[in-house]
């Protein structure tokens, strides 16, 4: 069992392997062409979107370490210019949860649609499980976590992901598994949060209304 009692989750992105990006019009345009065709992307004036798709096309990437080219608008956070052009084009972008011990990515989602917008969002208090028709598939890839039902595709590349997964075979609250797990809390909520963002894990409790009582107060 490996020793991750004292690591985080990284957040890295990438392009996918068929995006190709070339210069467009001008300083203010980028076009990604992948198997839906082109997309023209408004860039920044300072070369840092570029630069962020340069280095997304080789691998995996923190986008806290994209930096300005040097004397070019420095006083500004990557995150603030990167985090909308990418939001534009996320459906060619690959999403992948790792931890801080350079050992490795803990799992990876692939858009396989057009319409795939992988957003991060916060998590339920109520139980949630693996969606009905949710299959782990070996594949060349690797193993591959797929449903009919989701945009996309979850390749699963180390066993402290399997952990979790296996978790929500069953109904699981999100701090039972937290509290299960051999994992630092944050690992384990970061790979349901990807799972829960693919469209691999749903909530399983429905939402109940407020009671009357709760609403009007204590009668008096």
């Amino acid at each position: 069992m490996s020793d991750t009692s004292e690591h985080q989750v990284v957040h890295l992105w990438s392009l996918d392997e068929d995006v190709a990006v070339v210069p467009g019009d001008g300083e203010t345009e980028t076009v990604l062409s992948g198997r839906w065709g082109v997309q023209r992307l408004r860039v920044d004036g300072y070369g840092l979107v570029r630069e962020a798709l340069r280095r997304m096309q080789l691998g995996p990437v923190r986008l806290s370490n994209v930096e300005h080219p040097p004397g070019t608008g420095g006083g500004v956070p990557p995150d603030r210019i990167l985090l909308p052009a990418l939001r534009q084009v996320a459906h060619l972008v690959v999403r992948t949860l790792a931890m801080d011990d350079l050992v490795g990515p803990l799992l990876s989602v692939y858009p396989l649609s057009p319409k795939a917008a992988f957003t991060l969002v916060g998590l339920p208090v109520r139980r949630l499980r693996l969606v009905l028709g949710a299959s782990l598939v070996v594949r060349t890839e690797g193993v591959v976590l797929e449903t009919p039902t989701s945009p996309y595709r979850v390749v699963v590349h180390r066993p402290e992901a399997f952990w979790v997964i296996g978790m929500l075979a069953r109904p699981c609250l999100l701090e039972d598994a937290v509290a299960a797990l051999p994992l630092p809390p944050g690992v384990t909520r970061g790979v349901i949060g990807y799972l829960r963002a693919a469209g691999m894990a749903v909530p399983v409790d429905p939402v109940r209304p407020p009671r009357d009582d709760a609403r009007t107060g204590p009668p008096r």
